[in-house]
Parts: structure tokens; C-alpha cells; sequence
């Protein structure tokens, strides 16, 4: 092995072994064998406990559970496919406990793409640490948006991939796309993904237009020919996941509606994806965006930490509060006062990036700024979202996929992505001896004016604003005027803070680039410097919304939800039935974590129980309740405390109906639910289901139909009817996986009820089963198997190239 490639080895496992030990150093507590305590893992846990359970008991997969909506495939929550080795290889990569193994997949795909870009590991280091400590990332980690991190941390990787195809290294840029592209879809945060593609789109018209400009279209159609094999190649090895989750979002409330009317009767917004004020429910401030550059310019989140430097302290403690309960309340106060409905802190990117993205502008030229700064703009103007329709319902209306994805202030994730990026190119032209140093003076000069200004400017002008936010009126409701006037003072206090902060980190850096400018300091202490400001300068923000505070015990993560004493009333009931908490709803899955339920968390949820929580759950129709089988409904007694009430009406797990009552349309079947007997009578919605001819039957009063074996995918029944009859099933119907046997002989079921299962019987006794079977798992994994072998092969293929011809390369001795 060359010299130069061992030396290139050891700098590049140095970094590697850095990131490590920053990601644990930032995340200690996971050294001490706690877990960070993850509000959205905690309902994820709820959910899946059923699944997890199940995995545990049997170590087979069941690919559905009943835990949670009435019953819904386990696609979305951690299902585990057949030949599923880019998941093997994921966990290979992130070795290290959570969160601290996304920061380190934060820190280490950066790192690889400036690396791709041929930045010295030195600003590569620099870069990464500024990447990974961006407070979005790890506000993310906190709340517990694990996909959302994961596949953010492949971003960098696959950037680099597609950068290395175009600098003409087309054998490793095809390697390092597809696998990088792998794992980016192994996430399983297509938003992201997404995303990320309207970045590439702003990169590739950059390319192009620079190749027609300088006349190499024919590598620029090669590169982009190579890459689209990379992203085939990439894809497929997750086709079973792909499959999946194609299959269940049309099934989910990310398709397209059935219904044309809305709960209240009035006509309904026709749609393939989200409405429109869903998905800008999240849009981020005009104004607001300038938090990027200063944190807490409004607010920095509902729940800010203040302590006893905070006016509402002081204030309390005047009024006779005891100062433990006065700090207690200011440790959570609602600063945020900005166009969100609320927020866990700002997306801070920092003062010192942001003035180097600045000073970039001045320095770096060609299509590398320019396809940066659009993937900048784009992302923060679509971020607005409601406060920029015309953009914004432009992409709705017209850009492919754009209308299934909700929070589109998430955007901001690719701005996050290129600033740092440019902020670095900036300090490499900096550092190039080949520009003068009167252009590097120049721009020094004009971008701490430009950064250092606007903080001046912003203090200066904080007296125009009021300091009001969206949820004020509620607050005032709960504190009264006078405690909300403090908050509001609370707030000017922060924002004045923390623009003088990021104006003393701005000139910090100015002045440590101006003493290397004029010999006072060598490049790599001012690197140092940087590098350490930088991190101070964002682990200080990062600090106030992720610490060691977020961190429990490990058990307490793995069992999150107590048992009350109303669960063990309902747990002595060993017939399988559904709870109901009115409580949560549909937005909460603690009353999974014990009992099968109706409700759950989840930002896709199964279409056919959310029409029916809206259209007649939450009206308070018990029709509806008692053909999903729920026995039990939460209710508090006159002293607030919750029991188990028992609902005689429910209709069991099965029943055989008198009458198949038709509907024309899926309109009419969800509204015909509100005016009849549910056990006597089902509704057949018959556009959906032409094929089904006989609608009255004969129900004998000996027939009966029970439950008499549970699995959550495979349910076994014994059926006694001296008459041919219709059974329904208190089960979700689900077009796809679902098998009906009869006496071992597959029989057509289909649709009753808007939601559930139904199946004809003929006349005797009859064991019923229904089994999950889904296709897609078996012809899915057939394809990832082929792709994964294949992408394995081109790997060992082209390490084995590089080796030949290094060695072929290499002067005889």
C-alpha cells in the first residue's frame, strides 16, 4: 500500500473515531445505560407492544396488528422483511447507542461528502461538527423523530455520491449513490427523501446549464445515465418495504378519499393527497426564518427553561409564590410568539455558519454557489407554505407527490444541508493561497458588515414588535393578564440576548479569520478556533432543548405507559375485545400498550377508522362502537378519575345479519351507519362490490359464530347455522393480505359497514379462518434478494478493480 493511502487510512479513521467520541460526549448519559426519552417512541411502543410481543413469542413476523385503529399492517411500524441486508448493514453503521448513533451518521455522512468534494479533513471535520450540532437535528432527536434523523444522516452520503459521478469518479459515485441511496430509502422517511429530490433537481439544472455553457453534455447525460441506475439500484433493494408502504398509504388518509362529503354533509375538497390546511398547519414565518442566524428571535419554543432568570420568576416570587413552584413555572414558559401553531425550539443553524454562508457568496463562484444558494432559497420559500401560496399552492395543485406531506416547514431540512455545505467551500477559498488577499479582505470585510449589521439592526428595531404570539389568549385564560405581560417581557429579554450572542460570535470569527489573514494566526489553530467557537456557539442552543435531562432509564422507555387500576380490571376479561378512551381518541396509543384499541398515533392512519371517528365516533353513535367490538369505554366518575365501563352492547367478534342493505355509493354507505341496527342489518356499498347478489337471509336464533383461536394474523372461528347466512367480523377489511378459508377452501369475503369483513356461509357448522398473506412480502423480497446481491457484487467488483489498478499503477522496484 502507497504511503499516501496509508496516511489517507489514518486520517480518515482519526475522524472517524472523533465523531465517536464527540457523539457520546454530547450524549454521556448513554454511558451511564440510560435511554433519551422519546414522547413519539413512546407512542410508537404503545402501538407496536402487540407486534413486539408477538416477534418475541413466536420469532415470526405478523406483518399486522389489531393493537391499534381497529387493526392495521405493521408496514409502518418496524415490520421486519425476508432478506432485508441493507438493514443489517444500517445497523452496522450506527453502532452506537441511541441518539448518539445519529449524531455520529450526522457528523460521519458529512464528513464523506465534503470528502467527496475534496475539502481537507480539517474544514471536512469543521463542517460535520457544524452539521450535526444544527439545533433542528437534535431537536428532532429529542421528541423522538427517529426516521425523520435517520434519514436526514444519508442525505450527506448520497449528495456525495451524486458530487463524486459528476467529478467523472463514475465506478465509486455509482457505488456510493446506490448504496447511500439504499439506506436512505431503508429509513423510511420518504418526506425527507423527497425533499432531498427537489434538491437534486435544483443541482442537476445547475449542471446542465454549466455543461451547456462549457460544452460537455456528453458527461453530463453519462452522469446523469449512471446515477439513475445508482438510484434504480438503490431503490430496489428495498422493494418489499417500497411495496408496503405504497400499499398502505393509498389505504391510509395519505390516498385518495372515497368520500366526496364532509362530516357535517357539505361537500368535500376532491384530493389523491392531504388538505391543503393540513399540510401548511406548520408553515414557518417570514420573519421568523431569521431565527436560523439568531435562536430565540421569537421565542425559541413553547416550553422555554429560564429558571430563575426570568421576569415571570421574579414576579411570582414577589406575589408569595414558594420560589420551587416559581421555578417550577418557569421552567416551562411559552416563549415562542411565532406563525406556528407551536414548536420544541428554533432551526438554528448558527451565527458563525450563517456569517460564513455570507462570506461565501463573496468568495466561491461557479455552479457549486449557485446550485447551493437555490437548494437554499427553494427550501426556505416553500418552508413558508400559507404564508407564500402562490408557491406553495403552485406545488400542491401541480408538483407530482408534493400534496403527501404534511409540515412543510420541514423543508428547512435541505437549507440546513446547504448552508453548512457553502459555509465551508467559503473557508476553502479563504484558505486558498491562490486568491488574493485583497478580494479575501474584501469579503471578510463585507460579510461581517452584512452579519454583524443585521444583528444591530434587529436589536434596534425590537420595539416594533409586540411580542404577541397565536396562543396568547389561551394562556391568558390559564395565568391571567399579568403573568402573560411578564411572559412577553420574558420574551423581548430573550431576543435582545440572543442577538447580542450571535453578534458576539459573529465578530469572534471575523476576528479570528482577520488575525490569519494577516499572518497573526496559522491556518490550522484558526481552524481550531472556528471549529471551537462553532460548537460552543450551537451545543449552547442544542443544550437548552436536548440534555441530560431528556434521559430516563432505559426501562422506563421500554415499559412507558403505567397500568392502572382500571387496565387490570379489563385485563381479567380473557375474550378478545376493543377499549375505547375518549381521551385520546385517535391520537394517543397508550390504551394500545395494554389492550387492543380503536385509536392509536400515527401521521398515516387507516382512512376507513378515521371517517368513521369523524363522521360518527366522535357524534357519539354507539352502533359504530359496538360493531368494532368495543366492550370497554374509558369514563371518569364525579371525582375525575378514569374507569372501565362496560358496554353491553357490543357485538362480539362475529354475527351472523338478517339483511344486506345496499348503498350506491361509499357517500351513502358511512351515512346509512347513523340510523341502523348494526347487528341485524349490514351495509354493502354496491359500486364497490357488484358481484354480490343476495342480500336478506334467515337468522336462526340457534345460530352462533365465536372466536375460538387469536393471532393477530390469523384469526380461527367456528360458525353453526342451520340456515346459509352473511357473518360479519368485527375486523378491518383489508383488500390486500387477507385470506378467508372455509373449511380449509379459500372464500371471497368482501366489505360491509364502510370498514369491516364479511364472508357467506353455507347452511352446517364450519370452521372460518383468516389468515394475512400478503404477496407483496414474497415477490418484494425476491426483488430486494436479486438487487442486493447485485449492488454486493458491483461493491466487491470495484474494490477489487481499485486494488488491480493501484497495483498495475504502482512504479516496480
Amino acid at each position: 500500500m502507497r504511503k499516501k493511502d496509508v496516511n489517507a487510512f489514518f486520517v480518515h479513521f482519526f475522524a472517524l473515531v472523533f465523531f465517536v467520541v464527540a457523539s457520546l460526549a454530547y450524549f454521556y448519559p448513554v454511558l451511564q445505560g440510560k435511554t433519551i426519552r422519546q414522547s413519539d417512541i413512546e407512542q410508537y411502543n404503545g402501538m407496536a407492544k402487540e407486534q413486539n410481543d408477538f416477534r418475541r413469542r413466536t420469532k415470526t413476523e405478523p406483518f399486522w396488528t389489531n393493537g391499534a385503529f381497529g387493526g392495521m399492517p405493521t408496514y409502518q411500524l418496524g415490520a421486519r422483511y425476508p432478506h432485508d441486508y441493507v438493514k443489517k448493514l444500517d445497523r452496522l453503521i450506527r453502532f452506537l447507542p441511541r441518539p448518539a448513533d445519529y449524531l455520529f451518521l450526522y457528523f460521519i455522512g458529512f464528513y464523506i461528502l465534503l470528502c467527496c468534494m475534496k475539502v481537507d479533513y480539517r474544514l471536512a471535520i469543521f463542517g460535520a461538527l457544524a452539521f450535526g450540532f444544527s439545533t433542528y437535528f437534535i431537536i428532532i432527536l429529542g421528541v423522538g423523530h427517529n426516521a425523520k434523523a435517520h434519514a436526514i444522516g444519508y442525505l450527506s452520503l448520497l449528495l456525495g455520491g451524486i458530487l463524486l459521478v459528476f467529478r467523472k469518479k463514475y465506478l465509486w459515485g455509482f457505488v456510493l449513490t446506490a448504496l447511500a441511496m439504499a439506506l436512505e430509502v431503508q429509513a423510511n422517511h420518504y418526506q425527507m427523501t423527497y425533499y432531498f429530490m427537489l434538491l437534486v433537481l435544483v443541482l442537476g439544472a445547475a449542471y446542465l446549464v454549466d455543461a451547456i455553457l462549457k460544452k460537455y453534455l456528453k458527461h453530463f447525460f453519462i452522469s446523469i445515465g449512471i446515477l439513475m441506475v445508482a438510484v434504480l439500484l438503490g431503490i430496489s433493494a428495498n422493494a418489499t418495504a417500497l411495496m408496503a408502504t405504497k400499499e398502505y398509504a393509498d389505504w391510509s388518509t395519505r390516498g385518495k378519499s372515497e368520500l366526496s362529503i364532509n362530516p357535517d354533509g357539505s361537500p368535500k375538497e376532491s384530493s389523491d393527497g392531504l388538505d391543503k390546511e393540513y399540510i401548511t398547519q406548520w408553515s414557518y414565518g417570514i420573519s421568523e426564518s431569521l431565527n436560523l442566524y439568531i435562536p430565540r428571535l421569537f421565542g425559541g419554543s413553547n416550553s422555554e427553561n429560564l429558571g430563575e432568570n426570568s421576569k415571570t420568576y421574579d414576579y411570582l416570587v414577589d406575589q408569595g409564590l414558594p420560589r420551587t413552584r416559581a421555578l417550577e413555572f418557569s421552567s416551562g414558559l411559552p416563549l415562542y410568539w411565532g406563525d406556528q401553531p407551536g414548536t420544541s425550539g428554533p432551526a438554528y443553524v448558527g451565527a458563525i455558519i450563517c456569517f460564513l454562508f455570507v462570506l461565501a457568496l463573496f468568495l466561491v463562484k461557479g455552479r457549486l454557489k449557485w446550485w447551493l444558494v437555490g437548494g437554499t432559497l427553494m427550501s426556505l420559500l416553500l418552508s413558508w407554505g400559507k404564508n407564500f401560496e402562490l408557491l406553495t399552492n403552485f406545488m400542491i395543485d401541480y408538483f407530482p407527490l408534493y400534496n403527501k406531506f404534511r409540515a412543510v416547514s420541514s423543508i428547512q431540512i435541505i437549507l440546513e444541508l446547504c448552508v453548512p455545505v457553502l459555509a465551508v467551500a467559503g473557508l476553502v477559498q479563504l484558505f486558498n493561497k491562490e486568491v488574493s488577499a485583497t478580494k479575501k479582505l474584501s469579503a471578510l470585510k463585507w460579510s461581517t458588515i452584512v452579519a454583524a449589521g443585521l444583528c444591530v439592526l434587529l436589536f434596534l428595531i425590537k420595539g416594533t414588535f409586540d411580542f404577541e404570539g397565536l396562543n396568547d389568549g389561551t394562556y391568558i385564560r390559564y395565568f391571567g393578564d399579568e403573568v402573560m405581560e411578564l411572559i412577553v417581557r420574558d420574551r423581548e429579554a430573550v431576543y435582545t440576548a440572543d442577538t447580542i450572542r450571535s453578534l458576539i460570535f459573529v465578530l469572534l470569527a471575523a476576528l479570528c479569520l482577520w488575525l490569519f489573514m494577516k499572518g497573526r494566526l496559522k491556518q490550522l489553530p484558526a481552524i481550531v478556533v472556528l471549529t471551537l467557537l462553532t460548537v460552543v456557539d450551537l451545543a449552547g442552543v442544542d443544550k437548552r432543548y436536548v440534555n441530560e435531562d431528556n434521559f430516563v432509564r432505559k426501562r422506563q422507555m421500554d415499559q412507558p405507559f403505567r397500568e392502572t387500576a382500571f387496565d387490570q380490571q379489563i385485563k381479567q376479561d380473557k375474550s378478545v375485545f376493543r377499549v375505547y378512551d375518549p381521551g385520546e381518541g385517535l391520537f394517543g396509543a397508550r390504551t394500545s400498550y395494554f389492550h387492543q384499541s380503536i385509536g392509536g398515533y400515527h401521521a398515516a392512519k387507516p382512512a376507513a377508522m378515521q371517517d368513521l371517528f369523524s363522521y360518527h365516533i366522535q357524534k357519539g353513535n354507539t352502533e359504530v362502537l359496538n360493531m368494532l367490538n368495543v366492550k370497554y369505554v374509558i369514563q371518569q366518575n364525579e371525582n375525575g378519575e378514569n374507569f372501565a365501563a362496560l358496554n353491553p352492547g357490543a357485538n362480539g367478534n362475529a354475527w351472523f345479519v338478517e339483511e344486506l342493505r345496499k348503498a350506491n355509493n361509499a357517500n351513502e354507505e358511512i351515512s346509512m351507519l347513523d340510523s341502523l341496527d348494526l347487528s341485524r342489518i349490514a351495509v354493502i356499498n354496491t359500486a364497490k362490490f357488484p358481484g354480490v347478489s343476495r342480500f336478506a337471509f334467515k337468522k336462526d336464533s340457534t345460530a352462533t359464530i365465536s372466536l375460538e383461536k387469536y393471532e393477530p394474523n390469523q384469526l380461527t372461528y367456528r360458525a353453526t347455522n342451520p340456515e346459509s347466512g352473511l357473518a360479519v367480523f368485527s375486523e378491518m377489511y383489508y383488500p390486500h393480505g387477507w385470506n378467508a378459508y372455509v373449511d380449509g377452501k379459500l372464500s371471497p369475503h368482501f366489505r360491509v359497514n364502510y370498514a369491516l369483513r364479511a364472508l357467506k356461509l353455507p347452511a352446517g357448522d364450519h370452521t372460518v379462518e383468516f389468515r394475512f398473506e400478503p404477496e407483496l412480502v414474497r415477490k418484494g423480497s425476491k426483488i430486494t434478494l436479486a438487487s442486493s446481491v447485485l449492488l454486493a457484487l458491483i461493491v466487491i467488483g470495484g474494490i477489487g478493480y481499485s486494488l488491480w489498478r493501484r497495483r498495475k499503477e504502482a512504479p516496480e522496484s
